[in-house]
């Protein structure tokens, strides 16, 4: 007989994309918050595309992130360097090169909504950042999507099917839609508790004194 784990359980919503760079170092940041708090975390992942009219090509990274911020390649660069930095000091590796692509992330989000069914979304999510930063994958592909579906421990076949059917279209759409409705712009979004928001990696320290709110309301 296992005994139940006496850690207290916080609620946290994050609304994220797979390709967000700065979801992966907010999560991580977060996790290490949960570890130091002695905390679990009860969390759920939602849909936010970043690009939601990206064409089914994608688009080279940094023309992308030109076109969009109107950063220059130096700042791009630095951008970069940064994100390699904080990945690294929270154990994740970003390889970007020159050939890095933004692509839609839709198809991924609606087997994301699947494998929540599935009680396995938090693994798939965790599989797709890596895919997408670590491996330079692209996560618009159908077969690199069955094969980090396989990754997270779940069934590819099943999860074609819910890719060529289009059964969870309408449920992600209308997802996004109730976060953008709620002013959502940015992600990531994290919300503590049903009530608290913080929007952008935030730190560990900041995530860990949310945390303590929490708690300390509902003792």
């Amino acid at each position: 007989m296992t005994m139940p784990d006496p850690r207290p359980v916080v609620q946290v919503d994050i609304v994220s994309d797979v390709v967000c760079p700065w979801c992966v170092v907010g999560f991580r940041q977060l996790d290490l918050a949960l570890q130091q708090q002695g905390v679990l975390a009860h969390l759920r992942w939602h849909p936010f595309e970043l690009n939601p009219n990206m064409l089914p090509e994608g688009q080279n990274l940094r023309e992308h992130i030109a076109e969009k911020y109107g950063s220059t390649t130096e700042q791009s660069q630095q951008a970069r360097d940064r994100l390699t930095s904080l990945g690294a000091e929270l154990g994740f590796t970003f390889n970007f090169n020159d050939d890095s692509r933004i692509v839609n992330t839709f198809a991924a989000h609606q087997l994301l909504d699947w494998a929540e069914e599935q009680g396995r979304q938090h693994p798939l999510k965790l599989a797709l950042f890596e895919a997408y930063f670590t491996q330079q994958q692209d996560v618009s592909d159908q077969e690199v999507l069955l094969a980090t579906v396989k990754a997270a421990g779940l069934d590819p076949e099943a999860a074609r099917a819910v890719l060529e059917t289009g059964q969870l279209v309408a449920s992600v759409r209308e997802k996004q839609q109730f976060w953008t409705g709620r002013g959502i712009s940015g992600v990531p979004s994290m919300v503590f508790g049903g009530k608290y928001l913080l929007t952008g990696a935030q730190g560990t320290d900041t995530y860990a004194q949310v945390l303590q709110r929490c708690l300390a309301e509902a003792a």
